[in-house]
């Protein structure tokens, strides 16, 4: 596991809030904090350990938190935040510049000048996101050009930000599958989406070093094919032409995974397929209909790509799965003694490409 828990109930109510207080702290930056809920502070912390970055999904109410000037003098960590409102608002003054953001946005900040924030929920509930830190000396980027991007709403719902998101968002879901081995590429990655993400908004591609650029575009196209796993026209070229490349660079590129384009394809249509078959409420659709949904129309040649993946065909591996006293599979959470590689299936559909 790569993550650590903590949240205020395991506490008594009168240690809530001071808890919090200290808590992100020593997890984020020193802030001095206030809130009309410090009788009963409710709050929960997940701390996502990536090596060189740190990311932490926060729930807690309506706060207002100020890093002041003695603060900044006393101890900066000289970090960058990346904040993905989940759920809820937020409002902040950061080096001249006031933003406001709500859910699905994306808001970067820094610990090296003053902060003054407030966030509230939007229908009564926990505020929710994850927040994202990074280094300044480490960031590929220069920092005079994104500090122009300090207290900016940026949206995360188009373009590179809703990859981002969505990688995040995956992230924070899956942690606990991860395994402290992935922490470090798992961080690299999620530093290369930064990256890319806030080169486009400055229009500083041209900074990104070219691995950064080449990982960034390679979860892009992961997520594009994942996307487009039923659509029988996804080939190489469709692949290609949606992310402006020739199909020789992309060859060039899953070649580096120690792979090639159509295996990733196949190989992501018959985990899906692995998974419905796994699923008892799919147990009125054929299999034939199953693996037609996710790209295989021939059954012939489906039920011999599935026995050469998994070691097992298609209706054994259904008939299996409904047997009792089976341990859920790690990959479709059902009954599951087919799946010959769980772990690593998890594994490339959070990093977003075959792991070196």
């Amino acid at each position: 596991m790569i993550e650590t828990a903590f949240h205020s109930d395991e506490l008594p109510v009168v240690d809530r809030f001071e808890w919090w207080r200290d808590l992100t702290a020593r997890t984020l930056t020193p802030t001095v904090i206030t809130s009309e809920h410090e009788d009963d502070f409710r709050a929960g912390l997940r701390l996502l350990d990536l090596g060189a970055t740190q990311a932490s999904v926060l729930s807690y109410p309506s706060l207002r938190s100020r890093r002041t000037p003695a603060l900044v003098r006393r101890s900066d960590p000289e970090l960058y935040h990346l904040f993905l409102t989940l759920r809820g608002g937020q409002t902040i003054s950061q080096g001249g510049r006031d933003a406001s953001v709500g859910a699905g946005d994306l808001l970067l900040y820094d610990s090296s000048h003053p902060t003054d924030a407030q966030v509230f929920p939007e229908d009564g509930g926990a505020v929710e996101g994850i927040i994202v830190n990074m280094s300044r000396a480490a960031f590929p980027l220069p920092a005079a050009k994104v500090d122009r991007l300090l207290a900016t709403s940026l949206p995360g719902g188009s373009g590179m930000g809703m990859l981002l998101s969505q990688f995040l968002i995956h992230l924070a879901a899956e942690a606990a599958a991860m395994r402290p081995q992935d922490a470090v590429r798992l961080g690299t990655v999620v530093l290369d989406l930064v990256t890319a993400f806030l080169a486009q908004h400055l229009d500083a591609a041209d900074t990104v070093p070219p691995e950064r650029r080449q990982q960034a575009l390679m979860v892009a196209i992961h997520s594009f094919v994942e996307r487009n796993l039923g659509d029988p026209e996804l080939s190489p070229a469709s692949v290609a032409a949606a992310h402006h490349i020739s199909v020789r660079y992309l060859y060039r590129l899953y070649q580096g995974q120690g792979t090639t384009i159509a295996d990733g394809i196949r190989r992501s249509r018959l985990r899906r397929i692995h998974r419905d078959l796994a699923d008892p409420r799919l147990d009125g659709r054929s299999i034939s209909s199953i693996a037609a949904r996710w790209g295989f129309p021939e059954p012939t040649s489906f039920s011999r790509a599935f026995k050469t993946l998994y070691g097992i065909t298609p209706r054994d591996h259904r008939d299996t799965t409904r047997l009792p006293g089976r341990s859920p599979c790690v990959e479709c959470q059902r009954p599951c003694t087919a799946c010959q590689q769980p772990r690593e299936h998890v594994q490339h559909d959070v990093l977003g490409y075959r792991p070196r």
